[in-house]
């Protein structure tokens, strides 16, 4: 068994001197999940009250390993979901997807005979805003005994494998992001389409973003919600020849390429409550609709971000 330690040593003296002190030496007991990315709690309540400083760590925790598990959380109402999520940061409501009654702050996702997960392709989640979510907490309210499970992507991982000559062309591009690409889907008018893209206007982030607590650099496309570069030919100093919109076709793909690498992933298989906490400036996911005709329950609590710098 590993045990994660924020923090520099110190004596049991310094230790009891100050609650500062005390945060740099909460041990989590657990294991790492793969060596790039993903981290498993043992014996953790995330129901009980945590200390400002048991939150900061766990923010320094899910920093290092993007992904943190936390399993046996049969004590954790959809309230208490709610309010420890709410411990990072103000929360979301999603504009379109489906919530729990009493919580509007959780989405739910919940597929059987009736109804066949969708969520089967890589993507950050909605990457589509000005200010995409720092991180999502999702739990298992009810899965099936094999399947439904997700693979997590370490986007930082996918940046660095990058060859220096594909660093160089991209660190100065953008690309737009669009939710109308998967939600305009579910309009079953033109009309209906026309006004989701008002509501949620398509958006312009930089292909590769800084990571505002690590300072880690992110390759931030994904293939759900990312649509083309904005400004392929600007940096490109204004070269739009007959190779250009195959060169930037080829680049994009390739691009969207890095997150089906498995030496980036991590995949977790769901148990009854399971809870799982990333961190979706540095995280894409996926997850696997493997499990028609049975039933996969899910609740996800949406952490507001940040701007991609």
């Amino acid at each position: 068994m590993l045990a994660e330690v924020t923090g520099n040593s110190a004596s049991p003296t310094a230790l009891s001197s100050t609650a500062s002190a005390a945060s740099q030496q909460r041990e989590w007991a657990g294991k790492r999940l793969s060596p790039t990315i993903g981290f498993e709690l043992q014996d953790v309540s995330i129901a009980a009250k945590f200390t400002e400083d048991d939150i900061a760590s766990l923010r320094r925790l899910l920093g290092k390993h993007k992904v943190l598990v936390f399993r046996d959380q049969g004590d954790l109402t959809p309230a208490a979901h709610v309010a420890f999520a709410r411990r990072f940061g103000p929360l979301e409501v999603h504009p379109i997807i489906a919530h729990h009654p009493d919580h509007p702050e959780l989405v739910t996702f919940v597929h059987n005979s009736d109804s066949r997960g969708i969520e089967n392709v890589f993507h950050s989640d909605t990457s589509f805003y000005p200010e995409p979510s720092m991180g999502s907490i999702l739990r298992c309210a009810e899965c099936p005994e094999v399947g439904g499970d997700t693979i997590f992507v370490n986007m930082v991982a996918a940046y660095e494998a990058l060859s220096p000559t594909i660093k160089d062309r991209i660190a100065d591009l953008s690309a737009m992001h669009d939710a109308s690409v998967v939600f305009g889907n579910r309009q079953p008018t033109k009309e209906g389409r026309d006004e989701l893209r008002k509501q949620i206007p398509a958006v312009e982030h930089p292909v590769v973003r800084t990571h505002p607590e690590t300072g880690e650099k992110i390759l931030f496309v994904n293939e759900t919600f990312t649509t083309h570069f904005a400004n392929y030919r600007q940096v490109n100093n204004g070269v739009w020849n007959q190779d250009a919109p195959a060169q930037a076709r080829d680049l994009f793909t390739h691009l969207m390429r890095q997150a089906r690498t498995p030496e980036f992933q991590v995949r977790i298989q769901w148990q009854r409550d399971t809870v799982v906490f990333w961190d979706n400036r540095a995280v894409q996911h996926y997850a696997i609709s493997d499990y028609h005709p049975h039933t996969r329950s899910m609740m996800r609590a949406t952490i507001v971000g940040d701007r991609p710098r």
